[in-house]
């Protein structure tokens, strides 16, 4: 019986000082959770009278936020205007429907709290940066126990921007008392990516996450990292060589 080997990337290498805290993305990064966007999504179009969706789809539309979610979903099930005109109904029955199942179809990705532990072990200031909406961010963490790892929890809509706009990250920072430039930012996605490079900090990259439908190697971050233990091992590499707080 064979298995198949781990994927190897280069390590990353961060050209800041020392870091002191990271801010990490949720959904694709710690937690699978397509398939609860698609069972949402689903009960939203059988009230529209819609096709239902698939992961397949779906993964290509995640990360922007709930808004978008739904206009991508609408649009291809709908004339321009028809879509429009229905995407307020749409988006509270999906809110509606979301609510009633989130965390039932979702599952940890893995070494995510053993990364989350070594990071807060290591004196790291921790947050949660999401486009998803608060509430539901907040019920998922709390649902797999990770809540209490995070000083900072942000949705797409605490702020009046959501990622890539890096307002999100900057405000994490302040909440956090840390500068930008010592942090890092973890994500699967371009947008995360985004976000960090625009507030000026380093930033990682997980591969199995969704990243639009896109791949990875487009992501122009510091490195790919395989789990968010990889990431921490990452950081403890950087703080060696930059043994006192900056």
């Amino acid at each position: 019986m064979t298995t198949s080997a781990a994927p190897q990337f280069p390590a990353p290498v961060f050209t800041g000082p020392r870091i002191r805290a990271a801010i990490i993305d949720l959904d694709g990064t710690m937690i699978d959770t397509a398939d609860d966007f698609t069972a949402g999504l689903n009960g939203m179009l059988a009230q529209l009278d819609a096709a239902e969706t698939s992961r397949e789809e779906v993964v290509g539309y995640v990360g922007k936020g709930s808004e978008h979610l739904i206009r991508s979903v609408l649009a291809p099930r709908f004339e321009a205007a028809h879509a429009q005109d229905r995407f307020d109904e749409a988006l509270a029955i999906y809110q509606e429907e979301y609510a009633r199942i989130n965390g039932r179809h979702t599952r940890l990705y893995p070494d995510v709290e053993a990364g989350l532990i070594a990071m807060r072990d290591a004196g790291l200031e921790l947050a949660c940066v999401t486009n998803k909406p608060h509430r539901f961010a907040v019920e998922l963490l709390q649902q797999y126990g990770l809540i209490g790892y995070f000083s900072v929890v942000l949705g797409g809509d605490s702020l009046a921007k959501k990622k890539p706009d890096p307002l999100p990250m900057l405000t994490a920072c302040a909440q956090l008392h840390v500068a930008p430039e010592a942090t890092v930012a973890i994500g699967d996605s371009e947008n995360d990516a985004l976000a960090g490079r625009a507030a000026g900090m380093a930033t990682l990259t997980v591969p199995y996450g969704y990243n639009h439908g896109q791949a990875i190697q487009t992501i122009k971050s510091d490195g790919i990292v395989a789990s968010l233990l990889d990431a921490a091992k990452a950081i403890a590499a950087h703080q060696a060589v930059h043994p006192t707080s900056t």
